[in-house]
């Protein structure tokens, strides 16, 4: 056993106090530097247990010495052996140390103990009860200052054993011991395989124990973060019983922390298996996890994997990723904390953004992120002008055409859901809710995605949208934002866009001269990152010499720069708004809708929520709405004739 837990043991052990009318003999000895065996003539008893006791003396003894100890009370005699596990004065100021001692196992100790504590007065067996019932740690001053020295002694431990064979082990036994355990684990990611592999195992081999890194609960451990303390007969749905089967093992319960690096990376989990004569792993037992986890982070502080080819985002350098999502902005980091919520869960998911934010991108990630990963995604365009195919993608009857049941356990994206006709819209629900084609064989198991430019809330309200359809797939939704917003971003992009493009045309690494990226970043990429990407493969194809291109003209195609840039990123892409010949009160309409709408998006369709965020009423907010519409069937009605 370590040292540290052998002293914290005993400093959380209650032990009966001695007294000495109690008539309590004691004698210790120990062994003096020529291996003869000595009295300590100054010892004195000053409590006991089972396990253990506690005397003071003068003389100083070394923490690990071996004593021999004799008891005696009444007619009953008991010799001992045991340890020093700790020492500890008082006062700083006093000499008199007290030791803590660890009794090796002595059957007659129980009753010799028994016939001492019967002696007890009614009174003072009620003061043991109560003392050991209800004390409170650490409201004395000492016993802080004590708890404090038992933290310096584990890591102690820690940094002289750290780096030793077997260390692991024997601490993984502490573990099992501490929580009453059966089985206890230690994994750290392999990046390069994109598996969680264990370092040390205890109550099974393992070797060849290793799981991608999304799998079971330490897959969701290890991905989110967030510790989990199961049982796995209520809680199934993210156990993974692969290693049960395989080794003839009942898994009922488990407990899961993560372990994190110096950098606050997560790099790995510990794992205790099968709490003892109980159903799960108790709220102490989570407490008690909570410290190991932090010794075993300090165990493997240095460990820092990198990989060229790992799918861990927080692995890989992003341009070595076939899938990443660039930018610092706050929207980009909500869209990865989004990911982080949402990306295990089987929910529907709405994304929604202008076209060219990358909405595709973030419903793959999502999916590759999550425990269905390990599957295919397929996405299916909706704008698709071959029906027959979209058909029988969406309906089938053939199956294996189908791609509901086609793409068993991972994710279908419907990319540009608007542009279903109702009927479709109508058929598409009802097929999902039955779950399976009509006389089919296969059942329905993936997740459905949708990806859409407009605002799907508002055509349901005008019934252009099936509401059926809108509620199944709005259950979860995102709104991304357009590149304009993201002015702080778009350098970090076209740094990753440059070294995709750069590796890809096998070419050294380019970059763009301070004028070229002003002129970038006053830009405001309409098409948005979609726009931005083509652009920098553009140059870099236009300029296959130039390590540091210098100038984009205008007439190349490269960057289509334009004076109205301005206008757009105060006003964003609404129709008619730079139309100098409407009045200003239909122009100021028209921004006033675009607001409201973005208001509403924001607010997850709420419409009376976003009146009462912009100060308005709901009646104000509907009557705006209705005005703005009619500015815009007016005008669109104009062009039609016009034409």
């Amino acid at each position: 056993m370590l040292a540290s837990f052998s002293e914290f043991k005993f400093f959380q052990s209650f032990r009966i106090p001695v007294e000495e009318a109690d008539n309590l003999r004691f004698l210790i000895q120990k062994e003096d530097d020529m291996g003869r065996l000595s009295y300590i003539d100054d010892a004195k008893l000053v409590d006991i247990s089972v396990t253990g006791f506690g005397f003071k003396t003068h003389e100083r003894i070394s923490v690990g010495t071996e004593l021999e100890v004799s008891l005696q009370f009444k007619k009953r005699h008991l010799d001992l052996t045991g340890r020093v596990v700790r020492a500890f004065s008082n006062v700083l100021e006093d000499e008199e140390i007290i030791y803590g001692v660890e009794l090796d196992v002595e059957k007659g100790i129980n009753k010799f103990l028994e016939s001492y504590i019967m002696s007890f007065s009614s009174e003072r067996l009620k003061d043991c009860l109560i003392q050991s019932a209800l004390k409170e740690r650490y409201t004395d001053p000492n016993e802080g200052f004590e708890m404090f020295s038992l933290l310096l002694s584990l890591f102690k431990d820690i940094t002289h054993f750290g780096d030793k064979e077997g260390f692991l082990d024997t601490m993984l036994e502490e573990v099992i011991r501490i929580l009453n355990a059966q089985r206890s684990s230690i994994f750290l990611i392999n990046p390069d395989t994109n598996e969680l592999e264990a370092v040390a195992a205890l109550g099974l081999d393992k070797t060849g124990l290793k799981f991608d890194y999304r799998l079971g609960i330490a897959g969701s451990v290890f991905t989110t973060g967030v510790a989990l303390n199961i049982c796995t007969e209520s809680d199934d749905s993210r156990f993974n019983n692969a290693f049960d089967e395989k080794n003839g093992f009942e898994t009922k319960s488990i407990i899961c922390y993560p372990i994190h690096n110096r950098e606050d990376k997560i790099i790995g989990v510990i794992e205790v298996i099968n709490k003892r004569n109980e159903d799960r792993f108790t709220i102490e037992d989570e407490k008690t996890m909570k410290v190991l986890a932090l010794v075993f982070s300090s165990v493997f502080h240095s460990f820092n994997p990198i990989s060229t080819t790992s799918k861990i985002r927080r692995f890989s350098a992003p341009y070595d990723r076939q899938f990443a999502i660039i930018g610092n902005t706050p929207g980009v980091k909500s869209m990865r904390n989004s990911i982080s919520k949402l990306k295990d869960l089987d929910s529907p998911v709405l994304i929604t953004g202008e076209k060219g934010v990358g909405k595709n991108l973030f419903a793959t990630v999502l999916h590759y992120e999550g425990k269905r990963g390990l599957h295919d995604i397929t996405t299916v365009d909706c704008k698709l002008k071959d029906l027959n195919r979209l058909e029988a993608m969406l309906f089938g009857p053939n199956e294996e055409e189908c791609v509901f049941t086609s793409t068993q356990g991972g994710t279908v994206v419907l990319s540009h859901i608007e542009h279903l006709s109702f009927e479709w819209q109508e058929r598409l629900f009802q097929l999902i809710e039955k779950k399976g084609l009509e006389g089919g064989i296969v059942s329905f198991d993936c997740r459905i995605m949708a990806t859409s430019i407009k605002d799907l809330a508002i055509m349901t309200d005008e019934g252009k949208f099936y509401r059926d359809l809108f509620e199944y797939i709005s259950q979860a939704q995102i709104n991304l934002d357009p590149l304009r917003r993201r002015e702080e971003d778009i350098e970090m992009l076209v740094e990753y866009f440059l070294k995709v493009e750069c590796k890809r045309q096998g070419l050294l690494l380019k970059s763009f001269s301070k004028k070229v990226m002003d002129q970038i970043k006053q830009y405001d990429w309409p098409g948005n990152v979609y726009e931005l990407k083509k652009c920098i493969e553009r140059a870099v194809l236009y300029h296959p010499k130039s390590h540091i291109i210098s100038d984009i003209e205008i007439n190349d195609g490269v960057a289509p720069l334009v004076d109205i840039s301005m206008k757009q990123k105060q006003f964003g892409q609404i129709d008619h708004v730079t139309d100098f010949t409407l009045p200003l009160k239909e122009r100021l309409a028209l921004v006033e809708r675009q607001m409201i709408l973005e208001e509403i998006k924001r607010n997850f369709g709420n419409k009376s929520k976003a009146a009462k965020e912009m100060g308005i009423s709901r009646e104000a907010l509907r009557k705006k709405l209705i005005y703005s519409q009619e500015v815009l069937d007016s005008l669109e009605g104009n062009e039609k004739k016009a034409a």
